[in-house]
């Protein structure tokens, strides 16, 4: 029997997989806020910093949007394998 060889950072690539959407909601929020300070700075308007806060969070709530896409498409793939199939358990327990 042969055994599957995993690949020697295996463990580490998937923590990543897991991991990047947490990070990408952080980075969205902090882009976007970054970008409203700056442009309340060049521009003196007030009103780009909670603008700018707001394209964060719009960014953040798109990316968890494409994550769901892409975990919906990837279970629906698995829905059709046999081995998740539902098969009804035949309850032939007759003792009486």
């Amino acid at each position: 029997m042969s055994e599957e060889k995993k690949p020697k950072y295996g463990k580490v690539i998937e923590l990543a997989d897991k991991s990047a959407l947490g990070i990408s909601i952080v980075v969205a929020i902090a882009l976007g806020t970054a970008l409203g300070i700056w442009l309340k700075k060049i521009t003196g308007v007030w009103w780009l910093l909670p603008l700018g806060i707001v394209w964060g969070v719009g960014a953040a709530i798109y990316n968890v949007y494409k994550a769901y896409k892409k975990q919906k498409k990837e279970l629906d793939e698995l829905k059709d394998l046999p081995r998740y199939k539902y098969k009804p358990q035949n309850d032939d327990d007759d003792d009486e």
